[in-house]
């Protein structure tokens, strides 16, 4: 955690994140390291269908049509969470934490990670098989960082 914001610092990029499933947890793992306020604009916990409609601006047939964990939503995400943070990397996450809510087509431990540099966006679909809730979450944090880190090399 402490290498990532050296090197988001270093190289001056900004970050901002717009989260479901994790809670807060993306955005409470990056603040825990000092000197991160030069490069964290902003952290979205947008946990309900209402708040992505409402905050991220996710149109929401969107929601109605592929549901709020899916590669289109997430992708919503991002793209209108850069346009509101004006971050050179933004970080949205969707997805199925558990241990309830899973069905056949989506089912817990499904998580989309977006990432969007630029103007390029980058939506990943995981698959974590470990039921526990807090694994889920935890795991999709560690990804997440692990795929901001790629972009940024």
């Amino acid at each position: 955690m402490k290498s990532l914001v050296k090197k988001l610092i270093k190289k001056k990029i900004k970050i901002s994140f717009a989260e479901s499933c994790t809670g807060g947890l993306l955005a409470s793992s990056i603040t825990s390291v000092s000197g991160v306020s030069k490069i964290f604009s902003l952290g979205l916990v947008t946990y309900s269908n209402q708040a992505k409609i409402k905050f991220l601006k996710v149109n929401k047939n969107i929601i109605k049509k592929h549901g709020a964990v899916s590669y289109e939503c997430c992708l919503a995400m991002v793209n209108n969470l850069s346009k509101i943070s004006k971050a050179n990397i933004n970080v949205s996450i969707t997805g199925i934490a558990g241990p309830k809510g899973g069905t056949k087509q989506k089912p817990v431990g499904l998580v989309y990670i977006g990432v969007k540099k630029g103007n390029k966006s980058y939506i990943n679909k995981c698959f974590f098989k470990n039921k526990k809730r807090t694994s889920i979450q935890k795991a999709t944090v560690k990804k997440a960082l692990s795929l901001v880190l790629r972009i940024i090399k």
